[in-house]
C-alpha cells in the first residue's frame, strides 16, 4: 500500500495527519492572509471550508477544486480540452505534461478530470517548492507527493527507487492518478522536451520487458498550452541571469513563482490529452539497448506534446518578430500583434539587463513552441 510507510517521506497524508494539518492551515495566518488575497474569499469562509474537510479527496472537491476553479474565473478566459474520451472512470493513469506553472498545471488537469467523473491525480512536486509548514501542509492534503531535490548521486539512486515504486503502487491500487512534469522544473523557454532520466527513473520498479513496464503505467502524454505564459517575466529574468553565470534560486523566488503564477492574467489555456499506444511501446523492444529505447520514448513523448500544443495567435506573433518576418501572418491580427508588442515592452521595463537580450528571451519563450511544432 502507498500509504505504508516505506513510503512516509514522500508520501501526501493520510489518516490521522489530515486533521491534524487542517487544523495547522486554519491556524496560519500567512496562509489566510495570502489565499484571502488570492480568492478574494474572507479568512472566516476559508477556515469555514477546511473544517468541512475529512479526507484528501474531500480537500480536493470541497476545498481546493473549487479555489482552482474561482481562479480560472478570475485570471483566464476559459479553460478548454480535448482528448477526454480517451480518459477511462475506471482507470488510473500517469499523465505526464509539459510543465510552464508550479502549481496550475496538475491543479487545473484535476478540476478537468473531475469535471469528466474521472480519478484526481496526485501530483509530483519538488522538496525544493516545500518552502514553509503551511505550503507542506497545502500541498500534501492536496495529494501531492515529494521529489527530492539536490540530494548526492547515492542519495538519488535510493530515492529514484522508492519513487517509482511509489508511483507504480498507486497506478496498481487504482484509486488515483498520477501526474508528473516530463522533465525536473518548469520549461523556462518554451521548449518542451522530456527528460528520458525521467523515464528511467518509472522503468526501475517493473516488468524486465521494455514495453509491458510501461504498459502497466497506462502513460498520457499532456500538452498545456497558456495564451500568456505564467510568470514570462521572472523566467525571461532568469534565463537572462543565467548567461552571466550561475543562477541560484531562492525559496522567496519560488513563492514569488507560485503566486505569480496563480494570480497574472493568462487568457485562453488548453489541455490535449493523448496516449502511448501497445503499437509504439512494442516497437520499441526492437532496438539494441534500453540508453536507444528511453530515448527514443522521449522522442515519441515529445512529438505527441509538440503535435497537440495549442498554438496561440502570441506564439504566432513571437516566432515572427523573433525573424523579424511575416510568415504567420495569417495567424493573427495587427491588433493582436500590436497588443502582444505593447504588454512585452512593459513587462521587459520592469526587469533589469540588456533591453534586446531580454526581448529576444521572452520572444523564444513564445515562439518556441511553433518551431518544436514545425520539427514535428
Amino acid at each position: 500500500m502507498t500509504s505504508d510507510s516505506e513510503f512516509d517521506s514522500i508520501r501526501p497524508y493520510c489518516g490521522d495527519e489530515i486533521e491534524v494539518a487542517k487544523n495547522r492551515l486554519c491556524r496560519s495566518q500567512e496562509f489566510l492572509n495570502l489565499f484571502s488575497q488570492l480568492t478574494q474569499m474572507k479568512q472566516d469562509s476559508i477556515v469555514a471550508a477546511l473544517q468541512n474537510v475529512r479526507d484528501r479527496n474531500e480537500f480536493q472537491e470541497r476545498f481546493f477544486g473549487p479555489i482552482i476553479q474561482s481562479l480560472i474565473q478570475m485570471t483566464t478566459d476559459g479553460v478548454s480540452t480535448t482528448g477526454m474520451e480517451l480518459v477511462q472512470k475506471d482507470t488510473a493513469y500517469i499523465f505526464m505534461s509539459n510543465h510552464r506553472d508550479i502549481i496550475l498545471d496538475s491543479a487545473i488537469l484535476n478540476v478537468l478530470l473531475r469535471q469528466h467523473g474521472n480519478k484526481y491525480t496526485r501530483a509530483a512536486i519538488g522538496s525544493n517548492l516545500l518552502i514553509n509548514d503551511w505550503v507542506t501542509d497545502l500541498v500534501k492534503l492536496n495529494s501531492c507527493f515529494v521529489i527530492e531535490r539536490d540530494i548526492t548521486v547515492r542519495e538519488m539512486l535510493t530515492s529514484s527507487a522508492l519513487r517509482s515504486k511509489y508511483i507504480r503502487g498507486v497506478i496498481e491500487e487504482n484509486e488515483n492518478s498520477v501526474w508528473i512534469a516530463e522533465r525536473e522544473g518548469r520549461t523556462k523557454n518554451g521548449d518542451d522536451k522530456a527528460q528520458p532520466s525521467l523515464l528511467k527513473m518509472l522503468k526501475m520498479s517493473g516488468s524486465s520487458n521494455f514495453a509491458d513496464n510501461f504498459k502497466a503505467l497506462n502513460l498520457m502524454p499532456v500538452s498545456i498550452s497558456y495564451e500568456w505564459e505564467p510568470c514570462d517575466a521572472l523566467k525571461t529574468q532568469e534565463l537572462y541571469t543565467r548567461t552571466w553565470g550561475k543562477y541560484v534560486k531562492t525559496p522567496e523566488e519560488d513563492m514569488n513563482s507560485m503566486i505569480t503564477g496563480i494570480s497574472d492574467y493568462k487568457g485562453r489555456v488548453h489541455f490535449h490529452i493523448d496516449r502511448l499506444t501497445a503499437e509504439e511501446l512494442d516497437s520499441l523492444n526492437d532496438l539494441s539497448s534500453n540508453g536507444d529505447r528511453f530515448e527514443k520514448l522521449a522522442s515519441i513523448i515529445d512529438a505527441k506534446i509538440h503535435r497537440n500544443f495549442k498554438l496561440w495567435p502570441n506564439n504566432y506573433i513571437a516566432y515572427d518578430l523573433l525573424h523579424s518576418e511575416n510568415k504567420f501572418s495569417s495567424f493573427y491580427s495587427p491588433e493582436e500583434k500590436e497588443n502582444f508588442i505593447r504588454i512585452m515592452k512593459q513587462k521587459i521595463e520592469k526587469l533589469e539587463g540588456d533591453r534586446s537580450m531580454l526581448n529576444n528571451i521572452f520572444l523564444e519563450i513564445y515562439a518556441n513552441p511553433v518551431k518544436n511544432s514545425l520539427n514535428v
